[in-house]
């Protein structure tokens, strides 16, 4: 081919030109900066905005006359976006001044700002850099690491660096810095080097150049260096030399290229961590010692920077920045010095090197570099040696040096030659591949107008890059065209050329700038044509200068037939010299767009066409270039792209056609004389472009044409087309003659590039053809490929390829067609590769074959091309065959990977016989299936698109895993198959905790102030699900507010006078003011964790109203009016308690941060109590954790009794069991007894004493640590001091510090390690009895030497203050142990004299204590509880119903009866204890009966005996017991019991009864019904505290128990609700669970059936929970595998999607299940399906597709006729699908119907449909499908039963009709290989491809002739493995018997 046609056919027309301006320069005008930079100093920095990036291609910087002549740059990158998908659009970063812009958008998407920075200083650069948030520095961890996101503005002396999450940091900069990289690890500095550099002195070691910073928090580290030398060793350094400049840096691989100044070479590096070695050998020295110059040399910079930083003014120093790493700069500077000095970093010490771990060395900066190489002597600090000793300024004696953290390893210099000029710098650097993906490292030398490309790779082993040859190109300007793997590059004549790698591919073409040779004159020609109008902005008319209509010149060529203009177009060689304007440079290239600079300073930005946009050609390009050697390759791609980018090329449409006939011309064929390719019709002219010999045709046009065109298939397509027939038309007679005329001399150019490569490039394209046929959506594309495969196989001669496509395209496909020959001689230049096949490979058939249980060759498919067919191989294999390890290993044996190089050849490769192997269980292999394509990124839009027989296996394997899913799989499985329930609970559970879709949004704002009861934000919903009989919950809401005024009931009797009618009133009120402020603990129960709230507002916190309202006339009554005495601070706790219940509203998961909290903050100082409780709750639900250590230290500053109380215990049980060590610090203030014995006493009020007790046994609880256990339990008996200290309110003391002694030990039992020697239990035992008081222990002992001048104890315990605290110690220490010693110990005593010894409390606490010990003996039942009462009270004690007294004189009854009824209120309580929250019916049916017993016993004649207080306060713990066992029940019994307490106000009835009885039913409605309790250790710990069975006797009393403590509560609550939620409504419904309980001594392995939602048992006790049918999809969460993933459900409102089967309704519509679609139609499953309604359909469904599907095709019409039929198909086919539940499966039965239909009326043109019901057939009969079926006998069908053999009974009648027809003489003379007729094509197509009959050349090699009977054709036939079906049809034809037998 002539040098002159490549000249001409290589021209490539760029589209959308457009004017470029950079958009940040427009927006920099509008963008405030000067002004506000004055208000911008008084903020720091770090207030500006913030954002992120990627590096992306710096911009020049280039001088342009904006405000101020300030420098302007920009560079572009492709967009980033957030989530990750694709994205087609530009970023740019915009600098100028101190203004950094960041804007998105292109052409299609309008640009927009997305950022803007303002800083103090000049930008000096500014970049994208990805930093890598991890604490591993390995090279592996690169890859799984979150990256933040960050852009980077460098100044002077800072650099900015501002992550797009809104993080930004500061850091300043140590040098002077020249320029600064973006590299895959962080940044990489260039210190600028100044002239005088060396300061005056001994000689010394140079500074290192280049630094990188791999963090913004971490510290600059200077770059070491790893050169080969000559002799093989490697040195490593610092980078010291100043002659090398960085000129590229890339990120991916990572390498750097450098350019040394003095030599005037480019080298490469590549860039990585340091190795520990290295890191070693530039820290480390040898020990000979180096001489003491040397030792001064290393310390040299160490000491410079010292006296710097000590008073040299650092501006007039070359180091100036040196100082600012200095210590003295890290300290905290005002922001408003920030601008002014350079040296003053803004980021205190914020660097990640100052955490304590890392020690303190970071505060050494830069003093820390060792810059030597050389060998020196370790002692190199000497102050001796030390040239500026004379300043004394060493910090230390040894400085620990910085610790590099990246090295560059040389890789390639250029070699040197000899004219070498000086400032042969590279100016622009950057990697291109070519377009067979080889890559090259260009870089352009502007002086010598040289491009240089080196070709480099990578080695074998991944670990390195080897660089090639170097290749030069002559070059003004170049850039990279990535997304389509060329380059562009300037000439030095101004031409555009495009170049793939080193190879050109042609001119470019530039709509806009036209070729000057045809314009006349020196105007320009008009730029914008009609068409061009639209894309190109006016503006560019402005850009090309003057416009004169001249020439009116059009992207698309109309002037196509003046060839004179076609030449001169294609041949001049465009110079824009003699035209005002020319392309000047070139620069930001993203994807394919790229901007070109103009001489007059203009800018364009243009498009480069890509490849190929049809999907075909991109496909078959790819195989193409797979198969063929790289050169040729590349050649054949370059001659494709510049035929289809050439001017006015293709349009998407003819772009098959001409690839088709580029790439025959390529092969040699000569596609104008083929039949076939010349009537393409190409919108454009391709002539010159593709065959320059050819002559053009005359335009007037001949006959040939016309005859051509009856010759065309589309000719005879018309010809059989319905139309044809229906409109009489006689076929035409065709000239024969014209025939022999094309076929004469068609012989192929042997001499063409790809002709050797024929039958390799043919078999790639028969693999994507088989590709294509598995995506239904590219029928178009197969069609369009068969006619190329046919010819290509006519003329290779491969008769099984042409056979195989006629029987796929019977009408496509001629038997016979014109063949181009293929000259003899030339054949053996073929290559024939090792791969291919001589019978064609078919994807049908081989699955075909797997079903059918015989064996198949591999099937050979091309890595990264034919995806789909290995899926297909592989699936099948793993599910029909079974075989497990198909898609774990490389399977060689399903598929054999085409490789260029030579295998084995195919034919030595036996078939392998596949058999089906059982697998452990089948249904393993579905879920191996389903998990497997998920990971290999199988959506269920692929498996639409695959052909319903080829899905049908996979579609299966779903219905299976469908049925019975894991629980834990992931949301992409799930979605898979169709378990939307599932996959909405997997991509929840990955959401961080947030608001679920319980979490009720009323907004606090809607209801008026008087309303808010503090309860309006309970989830209504779930709770009218789960109490659905009645309004218990308004009445509990009515029980337990406390905001309106309470109703004040009294008669005025005669006799009383209006003033004391009054005080009466008040009085009473009084009372009833008691029960009102104990309901705000029970009301924190309520509403536990129901509210998020809202960040902007403050927590609403309800009044608590002591006022009341007196009937008739609902006056006010009031306390304050001063008629009555009122109590002192009788509110103080109250509104404490209303603070914490407002507070505990909050949920854990609600997102909260200490700027809330503080904001809460009330304004006056009466609402300070509720302030304290509110902080206390906090730290309950965990949020007090975010409040900074500054508020908390502000906090107890103020010395506010109850703001201490609630921050200690609040923080304390926010870390439970941390032992965190600045809590312990906190609490060590408030407890003397934790100080040093010396330090000043601190004035701790006693109840913070307390808290801070309780809060040291929270923080260190189960630690069993030995100094808090030591001194809590001195302090259980801490004696009074002589000054009266500590002698109020002992008893409370003494009992937190028992408490928090047991929680320190809690459970250790004997087993408390290291505390022998403290001899806890006997001390405690001594606490508990009495005795001497011990010596005191410990540090102490000082301060109680002498005793209290008050009280008057002796030297005796206090048992009265001791036991309680003791008593529960031990209970915490032994709990769960079932020590029986130490049980023993809490017996109650059995005699009348040794109870007289105890107080009858103190009973209950022994005896509560004993059982919980013994914890696994309690037992449910009122036998075991009274057996806990010893035998004397039991004889003589008041049986509770009996009147008359037993008399007997020695014995105490009042001792007995109130000893007896405390000894079984705390055995009720341990039962409480041991059942909490469990619902345990004989544990509540046995405390309900003593419950009854107290109350009737209460009103007995002989209570007085006992005493009403007691029997108050046994009645009370009862009923927490049973609230405890009943914990968010809501039982309708306790609430009775309850709401009798609540009325009852007179009498003994104190403030601490009625906080009993309102705490019971706060447990009761424990987080309106979400929350249990626990029986954890930790639970009970906490439940031991909250109910301590003394209540305070009025509000202000805190004497025996501290009433903050009644909230720890929190802390045993656990969610255990579960809420079934429908996943299609979103709405909580009902759901019926199988709960299976765990075996344990008690009972066996049980199962339970629950209705949710319900409140689980707890989670240890359980083995799995299941969603029973038949309602829902059954869901199985299996807890023997751990309960972590029950565990975050029921933490996010325990919400649990559930999904409707098809054709039920919910419980809540359907109770009993009467209505559902299959209980109406059960009876009748056959004929009747008919009366199925479509209307009914709606309730059954809810996808939208089957309801459109039955409105448009399932409802009759008038006057259907024969549609009826259609009709009622349509109908049974959706009902059966929908009933099924496999509604996947209607558009199969659809397409088996039509095909069916097709065939029987003779239409099918193509056999694909026919194939894919055979698959179907063949899968139902496989044998896989039959042992599924045997193994699971009640699994529901897939497919309907009665459809199947319908469809094959059909099938089999079409075509023996056909064949009794006359079709048996058309399968004969197929057979024998004679002609037919052309009418009977598709039907012996259908006819072969249904019954496989084999191919005509494989029968004679079975010598079919002389068989006589049907016994002799089946075993000859063996081989071939043809159905008997098929067999008995052909058996007539074979047989010589012409009629054919039908079955």
């Amino acid at each position: 081919m002539s040098n002159f046609y490549e000249e001409r056919a290589t021209m490539i027309a760029a589209g959308d030109l457009q004017e470029f301006v950079p958009f940040g320069r427009d927006h920099c005008k509008h963008h405030p900066n000067a002004l506000n930079l004055q208000l911008r100093q008084l903020q720091p920095a770090s207030e500006l905005w913030s954002s992120d990036g990627a590096a992306g291609l710096v911009g020049s910087l280039q001088e342009v006359t904006i405000h101020e002549k300030q420098k302007e740059s920009w560079q572009l990158r492709k967009g980033v976006s957030e989530i990750g998908e694709e994205v087609d659009y530009d970023e740019e970063l915009y600098v100028a001044g101190n203004m950094v812009i960041w804007s998105k958008g292109s052409k299609s998407q309008a640009l927009a700002v997305y950022k803007a920075f303002t800083v103090d200083s000049p930008v000096q650069q500014a970049l994208w850099c990805d930093f890598i948030i991890s604490q591993d520095k390995s090279e592996k961890a690169y890859s799984s690491n979150e990256v933040e996101k960050c852009i980077c503005i460098l100044q002077s002396s800072c650099i900015n660096m501002h992550s797009v999450e809104g993080k930004d940091y500061i850091a300043s900069l140590p040098f002077q810095v020249a320029n600064v990289w973006p590299t895959k690890y962080g940044l990489l500095f260039e210190r600028s080097s100044s002239t005088h550099e060396v300061p005056p002195g001994p000689p010394r070691e140079p500074l290192p150049t280049m630094f990188s910073m791999l963090h913004p928090l971490d510290e600059i580290t200077p770059l070491v260096c790893k050169s080969g030398s000559l002799f093989g060793s490697s040195r490593v350094q610092y980078v010291v030399d100043h002659a090398m400049k960085i000129v590229f840096l890339n990120t991916d691989p990572s390498i750097i290229m450098t350019y040394d100044t003095v030599q005037s070479l480019h080298s490469v590096w590549a860039l990585r961590r340091v190795k520990t070695e290295e890191e070693n050998v530039v820290l480390k020295f040898s020990e000979q010692g180096g001489t003491p110059q040397n030792v001064a040399s290393s310390s040299s910079l160490t000491a410079h920077l010292r006296s710097l930083s000590k008073g040299d003014s650092p501006v007039a120093s070359p180091f100036q920045n040196y100082s600012s790493i200095h210590s003295q700069s890290r300290s905290t500077s005002s922001p408003s010095l920030h601008s002014r000095s350079p040296s003053i970093s803004n980021m205190a010490a914020l660097s990640r090197a100052h955490s304590p771990a890392l020690g303190v060395h970071s505060f050494s900066g830069v003093q820390r570099f060792n810059l030597s190489s050389h060998n020196q002597s370790p002692k190199r600090h000497s102050i001796s040696h030390s040239p500026n000793s004379s300043n004394g300024s060493f910090l230390a004696p040894e400085t620990e040096p910085i610790v590099p953290e990246l090295c560059i390893d040389h890789l390639w210099t250029e070699t040197i030659t000899n004219i070498r000029e000086k400032n042969s710098q590279a100016s622009k650097v950057f990697i291109t591949s070519d377009l067979c993906g080889q890559k090259f490292l260009c870089f352009l030398v502007e002086s010598e107008l040289q491009l240089r490309c080196v070709k480099f790779q990578e080695s074998n082993d991944k670990t390195q890059l080897i660089f090639g040859s170097i290749t030069n190109i002559h070059a003004k300007d170049a850039a990279p065209v990535e997304k389509i793997d060329t380059m562009l590059v300037l000439e030095g004549s101004g031409n555009l050329v495009l170049y793939t790698g080193v190879v050109r591919v042609g001119k470019v073409f530039i709509p806009g700038l036209p070729a000057p040779s045809l314009t006349m004159s020196n105007t320009m020609p008009r730029p914008s044509t009609p068409l061009d109008s639209v894309s190109t902005p006016k503006p560019l008319s402005k850009l090309l200068g003057s416009l004169d209509e001249v020439v009116l010149f059009s992207p698309v060529p109309e002037l196509r037939d003046s060839s004179k203009l076609h030449d001169s177009l294609y041949n001049e060689d465009c110079t824009f010299q003699q035209l005002g304007t020319y392309i000047h440079s070139i620069r930001d290239p993203v994807c394919n767009r790229v901007t070109l600079e103009l001489s007059n300073g203009s800018m364009v930005r243009i498009t480069i066409p890509e490849i190929a946009t049809s999907e075909l050609v991109q496909t078959c390009l790819q195989a193409i270039k797979f198969i063929l050697p790289k050169e040729i390759a590349v050649q054949m791609l370059v001659k494709w792209y510049s035929v289809h980018s050439a001017p006015g090329g293709p349009s998407y449409h003819s772009e098959w056609n001409l690839f088709v006939t580029c790439l025959m011309n390529m092969m040699g064929y000569n596609t104008d004389r083929l039949a076939w390719t010349r009537n393409f019709d190409f919108e454009g002219s391709l002539s010159p472009v593709i065959a320059p010999k050819k002559a053009r045709p005359s335009e007037t046009g001949s006959d040939d044409d016309w005859e051509y065109l009856l010759n065309s298939d589309y000719h005879q397509n018309v010809e059989s087309h319905l139309l044809n027939r229906s409109l009489c038309l006689s076929p035409l007679e065709v000239s024969q003659m014209k025939d022999e005329d094309f076929s004469q001399n068609l012989i192929l150019d042997s001499s063409t590039l790809l002709f050797t490569h024929i039958p390799a490039i043919f078999f790639v394209l028969h693999l994507i053809y088989e590709e294509l046929k598995l995506n239904t959506l590219m029928g178009e594309g197969i069609r369009s490929l068969v006619g190329l495969l046919v010819q290509l196989a006519r003329d290779l001669k491969l008769e099984p390829y042409v056979d195989h496509y006629y029987r796929d395209f019977p009408t496509l496909v001629r038997t016979t067609g014109q063949v181009c020959t293929i000259d003899q001689g030339q054949t053996g230049f073929m290559h024939h590769p090792s791969f291919f096949t001589p019978e064609p490979p078919s994807i049908y058939q081989w699955v075909s074959s797997c079903l059918k249980g015989e064996g198949m060759p591999p099937y050979p498919y091309l890595p990264g091309i034919c995806e789909r067919s290995r899926l297909v191989v592989l699936s099948i294999a793993l599910y029909i065959l079974g075989n497990e390890s198909s898609v774990s290993e490389e399977s060689s044996q399903y598929l054999s990977r085409i490789t260029i190089a030579p295998q084995k050849s195919q034919a030595e490769q036996e078939e392998n016989r596949f058999s089906f192997r059982h697998s452990t269980s089948v249904s393993s292999l579905a879920e191996r299936l389903v998990v497997w394509m998920t990971n290999v990124g199988f959506t269920l839009r692929d498996l639409e698109t695959l052909p319903f027989g080829i899905a049908l296996p996979i579609r299966d394997a779903i219905y299976h895993c469908r049925e019975q899913p894991a629980s834990d799989w992931p949301e992409a499985v799930c979605l898979l198959i169709g378990r939307q329930d599932l996959s909405k609970q997997a991509c929840e559970g990955n959401l961080p905790k947030g608001k679920s879709v319980l979490s009720s949004d009323v907004p606090s704002g809607t209801e008026t102030e008087e309303e808010d009861d503090g309860m309006n934000d309970m989830n209504q919903e779930v709770m009218s699900l789960i109490w659905s009989e009645d309004l218990r919950v308004q009445d509990v809401r009515r029980l337990l507010q406390s905001a309106h005024p309470v109703r004040v009931n009294v008669v005025q009797y005669p006799e009383l006078s209006d003033h004391e009618f009054i005080e009466e009133k008040e009085n009473r009120l009084l009372q009833l003011c008691q029960r009102t402020m104990a309901l705000p603990v029970g009301r924190g129960m309520f509403t536990l964790f129901s509210y998020h709230p809202v960040p902007t507002e403050p927590l609403p916190i309800p009044k608590l109203n002591l006022t009341g309202r007196a009937p008739p006339r609902n006056t006010t009554v009031d306390l304050n009016s001063g008629n009555i005495d009122v109590p002192p601070n009788m509110t103080s706790w109250a509104s404490f308690h209303n603070g914490v219940a407002a507070g505990l509203k909050i949920a854990p998961a609600s997102q909260i941060d200490s700027a809330w909290i503080v904001y809460n903050k009330p304004k006056h100082a009466e609402l300070a109590n509720e302030y304290a409780g509110f902080l206390m709750a906090l730290g309950l639900n965990g949020h007090l954790t975010k409040l900074a250590t500054l508020n908390i230290h502000d906090y107890l500053t103020k010395g506010h009794e109850m703001t201490s109380i609630g921050l200690l215990l609040g923080v304390s049980a926010a870390k439970l069991g941390t032992m965190d060590m600045s809590i312990t610090r906190l609490l060590s203030i408030h407890i003397p007894a934790l100080l040093p014995p010396t330090s000043t006493e601190l004035d701790v009020p006693h109840n913070v004493q307390v808290a801070a007790v309780v809060g040291i046994g929270l923080v260190y609880q189960g630690t069993a640590h030995r100094h808090t256990a030591e001194v809590l339990l001195a302090e259980i008996g801490r004696p009074p001091g002589p000054e009266m200290e500590y002698c109020t309110d002992r008893e409370s003391y003494s009992l937190a510090a028992g408490l928090a002694l047991g929680m320190v030990c809690l459970g250790h039992g004997s087993n408390l390690i290291g505390m022998s020697d403290l001899n806890v239990p006997e001390q405690l035992y001594q606490y508990m009895v009495g005795g001497h008081r011990r010596f005191q222990a410990g540090m102490h002992r000082e301060k109680h030497k002498s005793p209290s001048y008050q009280i008057k104890e002796g030297d005796t315990i206090n048992v009265d203050v001791t036991c309680p605290g003791a008593t529960l110690a031990l209970a915490m220490i032994y709990l769960k142990t079932n020590n029986r010693s130490i049980a023993d110990w809490l017996r109650a005593p059995d005699t009348m004299y040794l109870l007289d010894f105890v107080k009858p409390e103190f009973l209950l606490l022994r005896t509560l204590a004993r059982c919980l010990i013994l914890w696994d003996d309690i037992l449910p039942n009122s036998k075991w509880v009274d057996s806990n009462v010893p035998q004397i009270i039991r004889e003589n004690s008041i049986s509770l119903s009996e009147i008359e007294l037993p008399c007997s004189e020695d014995l105490n009854l009042e001792t007995l009866s109130q000893a007896h009824v405390y000894i079984i209120a705390g055995a009720c309580l341990s039962l409480g204890f041991r059942f909490a929250g469990s619902e345990n019916l004989s544990a509540f049916n046995c405390l309900h009966k003593f419950a009854k017993d107290f109350m009737t016993y209460l009103s007995a004649p002989n209570a007085s005996v006992t005493g009403p207080y007691n029997l108050e306060t046994c009645l009370s713990v009862v009923l927490l017991s049973l609230a405890m066992v009943m914990a968010g029940s809501g039982n309708l019994k306790v609430l009775q019991l309850c709401r009798f307490l609540h009325m009852k106000t007179g009498g003994e009835m104190n403030y601490g009864f009625h906080l009993a009885h309102h705490m019971a039913l706060g447990l009761l409605f424990l987080g309106g019904g979400r929350y249990s309790l626990s029986t954890s250790n930790s639970s009970i710990a906490a439940l031991l505290c909250a109910l301590y069975p003394h209540f305070p006797a009025h509000s202000t009393d805190n004497r025996y128990h501290l009433q903050a403590l009644r909230h720890l509560y929190v802390l045993a609550a656990e969610p255990r609700l579960l809420v079934p939620v429908d996943v299609d409504t979103n709405m909580p419904c009902y759901a019926l669970l199988e709960v299976t309980y765990k075996g344990t001594q008690w009972y066996e392995q049980t199962k339970e059936e629950l209705m949710a939602p319900t409140l689980l048992p707890e989670l240890h006790l359980l083995k799995q929970i299941k969603v029973k049918g038949p309602r829902y999809w059954e869901l199985l969460i299996d807890l023997s595998k751990g309960t972590q993933h029950l565990k975050s459900i029921l933490s996010k409102d325990g919400v649990l999607y559930v999904k409707l089967r098809a054709g039920q309704l919910s419980y809540k519509e359907d109770p009993m299940g009467w209505q559902s679609l299959l209980a109406q139609t059960v009876a009748n499953r056959n004929s009747e399906a008919r009366a199925f309604k479509p209307e009914t359909i709606s309730a059954f469904t809810s996808d939208p597709a089957l309801l459109s599907f039955a409105e448009y095709f399932c409802k009759p019409t008038v006057n259907m006729g024969q549609k009826q039929e259609i009709l009622d198909l349509f109908s049974s086919v959706l009902y059966e699908c929908v009933t099924q539940e496999t509604p996947e499966m209607l558009p199969a039965y659809i397409a088996m119907d039509q095909a069916m239909r097709r065939l029987g009326r003779r239409e099918m043109s193509e056999t694909s449909e026919l194939w894919q019901i055979k698959l179907v057939l063949e899968f139902f009969s496989s044998r896989s499908h039959q042992e599924r079926l045997q193994n699971h006998p009640k699994r529901g069908l897939f497919m309907n039963s009665e459809f199947l053999p319908v469809v094959k009974c059909t099938i089999d009648n079409t075509l023996d009709q056909w064949l009794q027809a006359g079709g048996d003489v058309c399968v004969h003379a197929y057979l024998s290989g004679q002609p037919f007729e052309e009418s009977q094509l598709s039907m012996l197509a259908c006819f072969l491809v249904y019954h496989s009959v084999p191919a005509p050349w494989h029968l004679p090699s079975i010598g079919l002739e002389g068989s006589t009977s049907f016994a002799e054709l089946l075993f000859k036939f063996k081989q071939l493995k043809m159905p008997v079906r098929a067999l008995l049809r052909l058996a007539p034809l074979l047989l010589g018997n012409p009629q054919p037998m039908v079955m």
